[in-house]
Order: C-alpha cells, then structure tokens, then sequence
C-alpha cells in the first residue's frame, strides 16, 4: 500500500556503516528499543534509529511474515508501512488466486502490483508469476524493494519509482493488475470507501481494463461489499479472507463477466496449514430455507468472522444442520457437536437471566468474557452493567432466541 513514509536514508545498505548497523540490530534484536536510543552516543558508528527500526521489523516478522526471518540481509522499512502491509499469510492467499491466469507466451502470468509499499504482496506474487513489476511512488520503498529483492535472490521484480496510473498508460498487457489502495484521509483517519482511498482508481477503470485482462482489488474488511459490486465492473469473485479468526481483507477479482460473483468466505491460520473456503452466491443465499431454534441446545456455534462479514447466514443451517437463534441473530445451536464447523463453538452450560443478581449467582468469581449478538447494549456497556470483570475461562452470550432477550454461560469446546 502506498504511504508516505519517515524520513530515512535507505541508501546503498552494502557499504560498510549500514552493514555494522544490520548485524548490531541481529545481536541486539532482544534488547530494549527505547534503552538502545537513550544510548546511542555508546555506539557512534551505528544508525541507532535505523537499528531500531530494524529490531522492531524483526520481532513484527515473528508473527506477521516469519519467511523473512530466514533472510538475515532483510531491511525492514518504518512503522507505518509494516503496518499497512499484508501479512505473509494473507499474500500467499493472494498469490494462490494466480493459478488460474496464464500469459499468451508462458504458463505463468505476468502481473503488475501497482501500490507496491513493503512490497511482501509482490514477494509473493513473484513465486507464481513469471515477472512482477512493483510500482511505488515513494523513492526510499523502491530503493529498498531493490536491496530487498538482490539480496533474497529474487530475479523476476522490476521496481518502478512513478505514479503507478501515469506509469500503466505506456506499458502492459498484464495477466493481473493488482492493487492496494490507501485507506487513510489526509486527517489520518481510516476511510474504506474505494472513493476515499488513495489514488483514485474508480476514475481510471477504463485504464486499468485496457491494460490488464485481470483487475483485483484489495479493499478494508470495513467494505460494503454490494456497493464494491455496483463499482467495479465484471467482478467474478469476492475473496472475504480472516486471519486466527480476524477479518483482514476484502479481494474483488475483475474481468470475468459472469452471471453473479462468486463469493468465498477463506480461513487462515497463523499456526497450522489448514485453510478453509466456503462459497456461495446472493442469489443461494436468499433461496436457502433457515431453520429457527426455540430454544438453545447443548453447543452454541459462533461463525468465523469471514463468515461474518461474507454472509451466508442462512446457508449455515443447511451446510451444517444447525438453528439460528432468530432471524438477525447470527449465532447457531445444536444438541450434538459439529467438528467440522468453520468458526468458534461453545458448550452451553445454563441459560441466565441478563440481570446483575442471576449473573452473579451463576458467575460467583465474578469475572467472564461477554459477547453479545442482535443485543441492544454493547458487550462494554453489558459487562459494566453485570458487575463483570474480563477474564476466566467463562463466556457470557448476551443474544436474542426468537424475540426474547436471554444470556448464556458457555465455555469453549
């Protein structure tokens, strides 16, 4: 993703300063960031910030791309541009999407990612494709892109510091045009809007469709993914991808005309290889017949959250044989366990009252962690008014079973 970055000097990293500045951050990769500062007149020959910077990438790496870590020569760029990038697990999803995309004069696709940033969205797609052009328009993230690159061996990435939209008018065809819009206001604050991202893409479709046979689009898990439809021509398929249950991001896939695209609710996990997809389309999902529980039996099922934010609502009951609690209530229950069900389960263990005295009668060390659904107090506001305290091995659903208003003390399967 684009962003301005802090002011520093990625200059060439294999002179002899930068290189002591790279192997004192290895050395000291567990110290005290904020001590190493304090103290940087001990060390007069290391970049201390670009030190810093370094040690704070290298412990992001742990969680967020943790193939960096087997290349010691990786630079790290700021804060905010680690921030903004994907994680390594969501790229390779990404990634995964190219298989179907061949170039007319090879078996890989050619692929241009027109908001290059950390470039980890590139290192990804540079596995699958045949050549990768990173476009960035600010010089210090191409003049890293390409340290990065020579330095991890990787043959098949052009860098070009430009405009990405002014760069596209004199260049392609492209198999994939991929792009990662900004999605701050010059205020700072978030926005999801495609309209409100940065550059303006809504205003160049006729562009990118003329130089790419393939557009995809990553957007915020904030995203009202029927007005993305309505904005985006010939989208085929919508990518609703979390990550250890966190929604992260939103993908549209363009440039297949189809009837109606295809939506896939992807599940990833940060610590094991197992990965999930469900698909289904608007039109399924409203043809789909729920099946609504009277009353709540032994588990309670909590859908994923790219469940929750793709859709398939009703689905659910037919693909899994469960209840719905009510119609806007998305939670589901069953007598019998369901293994296979893509989010959180809970065993119920009594049905309460949502009043101070039944909580604490049921809940005497006082403490769970409450959730609510189709509720119409917030889980903070719910939890200040049971007396509660987070914490505990106890969950509290605050939810609605038909019409009425009840609260489950559940724990987890």
């Amino acid at each position: 993703m684009t962003q301005r970055v802090e002011p520093t000097n990625f200059q060439d990293f294999h002179d002899l300063a930068k290189r002591e500045t790279l192997e004192f951050a290895l050395r000291h990769v567990n110290d005290d960031t904020a001590r190493l500062l304090l103290s940087a007149g001990r060390y007069p020959h290391i970049d201390m910030p670009l030190a810093v910077q370094q040690i704070e990438g290298r412990r992001t790496a742990r969680e967020k791309w943790p193939w960096l870590l087997e290349y010691e020569d990786f630079v790290y760029p700021p804060r905010l541009n680690r921030e903004q990038s994907s994680s390594s697990f969501t790229a390779a999803h990404k990634a995964s999407l190219l298989s179907d995309l061949r170039s007319p004069n090879s078996d890989l696709p050619k692929v241009a990612d027109l908001t290059g940033g950390m470039g980890i969205d590139a290192l990804a797609f540079s596995r699958v494709a045949i050549h990768v052009d990173y476009v960035e328009r600010e010089p210090a993230l191409c003049r890293l892109m390409e340290y990065n690159a020579k330095t991890m061996g990787i043959k098949n990435i052009s860098v070009h510091c430009a405009d990405s939209l002014q760069w596209l008018a004199s260049q392609g065809p492209f198999d994939l045009l991929y792009l990662d819009p900004a999605r701050r206001a010059a205020s700072g604050h978030k926005v999801s809007a495609f309209e409100d991202c940065t550059p303006d893409f809504l205003s160049s479709l006729p562009l990118l469709l003329s130089r790419g046979s393939h557009l995809l689009v990553k957007a915020s898990p904030m995203i009202d993914i029927d007005m993305a439809v309505s904005q985006l021509p010939s989208v085929s398929d919508i990518h609703v991808v979390s990550l250890d249950g966190e929604c992260k991001e939103v993908l549209f896939l363009c440039g297949s005309p189809c009837d109606e695209p295809q939506i896939h609710c992807t599940l990833l996990s940060s610590k094991t290889s197992r990965t999930g997809s469900l698909g289904f389309t608007r039109r399924a999902e409203a043809a789909a017949i729920p099946t609504y529980a009277a009353s709540v039996g032994a588990y309670l099922y909590e859908p994923d959250a790219a469940l929750m934010k793709g859709g398939p609502f009703r689905l659910l009951c037919q693909w899994y044989g469960l209840q719905k609690l009510a119609p806007n209530t998305h939670l589901y229950t069953a007598d019998r366990l369901v293994e296979e069900f893509p989010g959180r389960t809970f065993r119920v263990l009594r049905e309460v009252k949502p009043s101070r005295k039944a909580v604490a009668d049921a809940l005497p060390e006082g403490k769970a962690h409450v959730a609510v659904r189709n509720y119409p107090l917030s889980a903070a506001d719910l939890q200040r008014q049971l007396g509660l305290r987070e914490g505990g091995d106890r969950f509290l659903f605050a939810t609605t079973v038909g019409t009425a208003k009840t609260a489950f003390i559940c724990s987890t399967i």
